[in-house]
């Protein structure tokens, strides 16, 4: 037997070898080997999208939008038979749009489904939104069949191209047994580290039952010739490794996150760099909000630590209406003050000069999760003197801890307070100033600011009119303000507004827009209303893109494009079955009459849209023109 064996030329068990290890891989590739073991019931008529939906519920989701599509119908129908609402919007951006709001109010992942090619296509805008504002949105999207992919199907683009991008995590579900384990990955990819959005792109066929697939994928007649019996097995053998497995226990419960903290002794460095500060200065961003901090907490830390504070993105709020703590004007002048500042979760990107608002001579201490963030421009116009790479709101609250009983020079809170006092004075005063034949957009916030009560939402959506209510509108508590963030989006405000309503039912819900921005969400009133959400609407009605106009024409000389009129839009809402008003100077003196006659139609349940002509405003001179 030896010696028949040696007498086999090595290059003969070579190529052996080789046909073999090509077969063997050729049969795992076409999943031979998984269908020893794992069954395809071919009688079941469940589908993967109650595999979806199973994932949703086990990670506490609440709400789907989506805009519907014959591609993903199976999750939308079991999700909603596992009790999660499914809020159908009008166009594919307020989907994304209101799963951030949720993501960002709830401290969950925010869910929107939507069909393939040009229903994802038309979410690119506000899932980049996402990934700027860092917020936890998954978004599932409908493909074309596995098997057809790359043959010029309906709405079949590569999709995963377009979002790699975007997205922290993407992937493409082959098979239905893989649909759990993607979006338990996907869950916590989307949390961990700097939340932002995931991808999920999920097949047509991986979502429908066996037998509706095998009657798209298997011909109607045995072929008789052997191209067509190949092609018969090839296809038998696909539908089997596509449903093989499928319906086998797996967890669908959230998997560990990875969220960094800074360590004991940066910490503690921080501790004896601001007990030495004379005049310490704290800027809170968004990433302050995250989990795992509650918002009360990380309010009660900022409050213990005592020192000024100017708040930002979702931080604005945090410390409720009235705090002494909370500084709202001139920040550069007080940037250039302090010795210490903390940068918890603020950024030196444009808002704040690039790093040039801080002076040279102050002491920086910069906390992000995001180590990018964390040093942007620090090699041209700034340099930490500690910088964290870590969770915020964790931060301050062992920041807090290491300076319990820390007190400050009270004569640099009263100088910013007394600052923040004279330029409140001075908006007043602008506020005052009589127009000619609209209303001044000053007063109107003013009136919109006495208004508000403590448990309402903000939304800010528009450039000019938006731009000046951040001045003069005073968020009441944490989480109770949304804007798009640092990519400055128009269009966000039906959506937020949509997902701020479903988050929290018992606030009153306003969104200022912009009479531009408004353009993008006014269909949206159909949802609010085919949904009963009851939200209020105050549009400052300029007739034109103010905020690029004021600078093009003196520049430039020229207004072209910048023109839009006094467009009836409580008419248009009133047509898509909301309550419409208008305000103008021919009922001024009525206007806080008609604030309260539309919070008494949103507790009715109606949304409400209140149409404002306003004259131009630049709030940074204080002039006032019709």
């Amino acid at each position: 037997m030896e010696a028949g064996w040696a007498s086999v030329p090595c290059c003969v068990l070579l190529a052996c070898g080789a046909l073999a290890a090509i077969l063997l891989g050729v049969a795992h590739r076409l999943g031979l080997f998984y269908q020893l073991l794992h069954q395809v019931d071919k009688s079941s008529s469940r589908h993967g999208g109650e595999s979806v939906a199973t994932v949703l519920r086990a990670h506490g989701v609440r709400f789907i939008f989506t805009l519907v599509g014959g591609h993903i119908s199976p999750m939308l129908v079991a999700a909603e038979k596992l009790g999660i609402r499914v809020v159908d919007t009008r166009q594919e951006a307020t989907a994304v749009f209101a799963a951030d709001a949720v993501a960002r109010l709830s401290g969950t992942v925010g869910v929107a489904a939507v069909t393939a090619g040009p229903g994802l296509t038309n979410t690119v805008t506000a899932v980049k939104n996402a990934q700027m504002a860092q917020s936890p949105v998954l978004l599932l999207g409908g493909a074309a069949s596995t098997l057809l992919q790359g043959r010029g199907p309906l709405q079949g683009i590569d999709q995963m191209s377009l979002f790699r991008p975007l997205c922290k995590f993407c992937a493409s579900v082959r098979r239905v047994r893989d649909i759990i384990p993607t979006l338990r990955a996907a869950f916590a990819a989307a949390q961990s580290g700097t939340p932002g959005p995931v991808f999920v792109e999920l097949p047509i066929d991986v979502l429908y039952p066996y037998f509706l697939v095998q009657k798209e994928v298997m011909p109607s007649k045995d072929p008789r010739s052997l191209m067509g019996k190949l092609v018969s097995w090839y296809l038998q053998n696909h539908l089997a490794n596509l449903f093989a497995g499928a319906w086998e226990p797996q967890p669908e419960g959230p998997l560990p996150l990875d969220i960094p903290q800074a360590s004991s002794q940066q910490v503690q460095r921080c501790v004896e760099l601001v007990s030495r500060a004379k005049k310490p200065l704290l800027l809170l961003g968004s990433q302050a909000l995250l989990p795992p901090t509650p918002a009360d907490s990380l309010r009660a830390a900022v409050e213990s630590l005592g020192i000024p504070c100017f708040l930002g993105g979702m931080a604005r709020g945090l410390l409720g209406r009235d705090s002494r703590l909370h500084i709202r004007q001139n920040r550069r002048d007080a940037l250039k003050e302090a010795d210490v500042v903390i940068l918890a979760g603020a950024v030196c990107d444009f808002r704040l000069s690039y790093g040039r608002a801080l002076s040279r001579s102050s002491k920086i201490i910069a906390v992000n999760r995001d180590r990018e963030q964390l040093l942007l421009n620090s090699d041209l116009f700034w340099k930490p003197q500690e910088a964290v790479q870590g969770d915020v709101g964790s931060f301050l609250l062992r920041l807090a801890e290491g300076l319990q009983g820390q007190t400050w020079n009270q004569d640099w809170i009263e100088q910013l307070q007394e600052t923040d006092r004279k330029k409140e004075q001075a908006n007043r005063e602008k506020a005052s100033v009589p127009t000619t034949h609209h209303l001044n957009p000053l007063w109107v916030l003013e009136l919109v600011e006495k208004t508000l009560p403590d448990n309402s939402v903000l939304v800010a959506d528009g450039g000019d009119f938006v731009g000046s209510a951040a001045y003069l509108v005073r968020p009441r508590g944490p989480l109770s303000w949304l804007d798009p963030g640092a990519f400055g989006t128009l269009g966000v405000g039906g959506g937020f507004a949509l997902g701020a309503k479903l988050c929290r039912p018992d606030a009153e819900v306003w969104v200022l827009f912009g009479d531009g921005a408004l353009g993008y969400s006014i269909i949206e009133f159909d949802t609010f209303v085919r949904h009963k959400i009851p939200v209020i609407a105050v549009v400052g009605n300029d007739a034109c893109w103010t905020q690029i106009s004021r600078e093009q024409v003196p520049i430039l000389g020229s207004n072209v494009a910048c023109g839009l009129v006094y467009t009836d839009y409580h008419v248009v809402a009133e047509g898509l079955g909301s309550q419409g008003f208008l305000l103008s100077r021919e009922n001024e003196e009525k206007a806080a009459e008609v604030l309260q006659t539309a919070q008494k139609r949103c507790h009715e349940g109606q949304p409400v849209l209140i149409n404002v002509l306003i004259g131009k405003s630049d709030f940074r001179d204080g002039s006032i023109s019709v």
